[in-house]
């Protein structure tokens, strides 16, 4: 990466779009679908090619990002804790305006409900996927597309959106694009963060992008996606059903990129670029078949859904790609750093800035990073291999570290089901960083593993990234594993993991 002489921005835009495939992006090679204002943006970014995962999914991703913590060796889903803050608290100090717009609706459900309060405002566009926005449906709507099996709130929403400016992504974008215009040049310095949905399921979009891809299909469009591992071999979906939700992914990405358009207008007109730094990113990709996998289901994290992409646009920076190895919550430690508050951060975080890099100051930020989804396997990557360790037995015992005990909304669960309450086992324990009391809750063996963690397992993985991108060939089981295995309880050593995990690993 080649770089002229930068100077520090003033601003901060940080763009996520969700369930954001990199291996579909024609900035990093994609030819399936039409991405131009995506490529535009790279066109003058630095291009992280090996960018990956922290915690997943959707909300422990927020986590990373807006507090710089991992969270999934701690909890599966939840707020912002006591013991912490994002980083709109230390912005608020230090005089910075934040502007929070999305229209994701697990940032306004329990074990998301307070990640926007320390914005200085916010705005949440209604109506996606399972937003509580309306209790009817529109009653002149006709021509519905097929929806899911059980009842979803998105039932209720979907006639109301008339045309495909009033769909909640292009809401967001627009609304996005507007606050810049109305903001920009008054705010003597200030974060926007836009939290975009899509295009996060329901593949659901208006013409032309609900037929761009796939126009010879017939039919209502099943815009809801299995989560299944071998949905295909498992009769689950056919090969032709199969064929038209990749399809309906690349329209609805087709449509927010041609909404982000209206952003990008929006900072060439303001002339933005010479003090903000624009950041796009996602919190995981989406698997559409890739080794029939189909959503999210429990799964090793293999690369369509963990190696993400992430692209930077700094003033006086020259785009270019970018080999070091990086992860989430480097976003944060690379905010703190722009704004002048990382010693104003009180809990203790796990990122790295990214700012010596953008500078030319550096080459490499990290030797490793973990990734994963709680109560799953524990993945270490190190830019060369990744390893994926899952239980050595049964998964147990598994640890949750929480004061505001949640988890996802999965509105087919009782919370019960999804996350069983403390009960007399949970005792009063630390974070590693803190002083503050926290819940810490055991479970064994001989109860039903929480939500998270119910799903089987199909043993260690590891691959090497480089001769094996597709990960075909699993090197678990080879010498070379003794290494990795060594390498992951350091990792969990530096990090001061819940001692269960060493346990559940096999590596106590």
């Amino acid at each position: 990466m080649n770089t002229t002489q930068a100077h520090r921005p003033k601003n901060a835009v940080v763009i996520l779009l969700d369930s954001l495939n990199r291996h579909m992006l024609g900035a990093y090679g994609g030819t399936e679908f039409k991405t131009p204002n995506l490529d535009r943006l790279a066109a003058r970014s630095v291009r992280f090619q090996k960018h990956f995962t922290g915690s997943l999914p959707c909300m422990p991703a927020r986590h990373d990002i807006l507090c710089g913590a991992l969270d999934f060796l701690w909890k599966p889903w939840g707020s912002v804790e006591l013991w912490e803050d994002a980083i709109t608290r230390q912005l608020h100090h230090a005089g910075v305006t934040t502007q929070l717009i999305s229209d994701h609706p697990h940032l306004f459900e329990t074990g998301g409900e307070n990640y926007h309060t320390d914005f200085t405002a916010w705005d949440y566009l209604r109506g996606h996927e399972g937003d509580p926005w309306k209790t009817r449906p529109d009653p002149s709507w006709v021509g519905s597309p097929k929806f899911f099996e059980r009842p979803m709130p998105y039932d209720n929403s979907r006639g109301w959106f008339r045309g495909e400016a009033d769909f909640p992504g292009p809401r967001t974008m627009q609304a996005a694009a507007d606050w810049l215009d109305d903001n920009a040049g008054f705010h003597d310095r200030f974060f926007l963060f836009v939290d975009e949905f899509d295009p996060h399921e329901p593949f659901d979009t208006p013409e032309p992008y609900a037929t761009m891809y796939d126009p010879d299909w017939e039919g209502p469009h099943p815009i809801w996606p299995p989560y299944i591992v071998g949905g295909v071999a498992k009769g689950v979906l056919t090969e032709r059903q199969a064929q038209q939700i990749r399809a309906l992914y690349g329209g609805k990405l087709t449509m927010i990129d041609h909404w982000l358009g209206k952003v990008l207008d929006t900072l060439d007109r303001k002339v933005l670029w010479d003090d903000t730094l624009v950041v796009l990113c996602t919190d995981h990709g989406h698997y559409l078949g890739e080794k029939d996998i189909w959503g999210k289901p429990a799964a090793p994290i293999y690369e369509p859904l963990g190696h993400i992409p992430l692209m930077i646009a700094a003033p006086g920076v020259a785009a270019g790609d970018c080999a070091a190895l990086t992860t989430s919550v480097d976003i944060h430690a690379t905010l703190t750093d722009l704004f002048g508050v990382s010693g104003d951060v009180r809990q203790r975080t796990h990122g790295r800035s990214l700012m010596p890099l953008l500078a030319g100051e550096a080459t490499s930020v990290r030797d490793w990073l973990l990734t994963g989804v709680w109560g799953r396997e524990v993945h270490l990557i190190d830019g060369a291999r990744k390893y994926a360790c899952a239980p050595a037995g049964a998964n147990a015992p598994l640890d949750m570290y929480s004061n505001r005990w949640s988890t996802m909304p999965t509105h087919i669960m009782t919370p019960e089901q999804a996350m069983p309450y403390p009960d007399q086992r949970a005792r009063l324990d630390r974070m590693p960083g803190s002083a503050i009391p926290v819940i810490h809750q055991v479970w064994d063996a001989s109860e039903p593993a929480p939500f998270w963690a119910a799903r089987r397992f199909s043993g260690n993985h590891l691959y090497d990234l480089d001769e094996d991108p597709r990960e075909e060939r699993n090197l678990a089981g080879t010498k070379v594993e003794a290494d990795y295995r060594d390498q992951l309880r350091a990792a969990l050593e530096e990090l001061e993991a819940p001692a269960g995990q060493f346990a559940r690993l096999g590596l106590a």
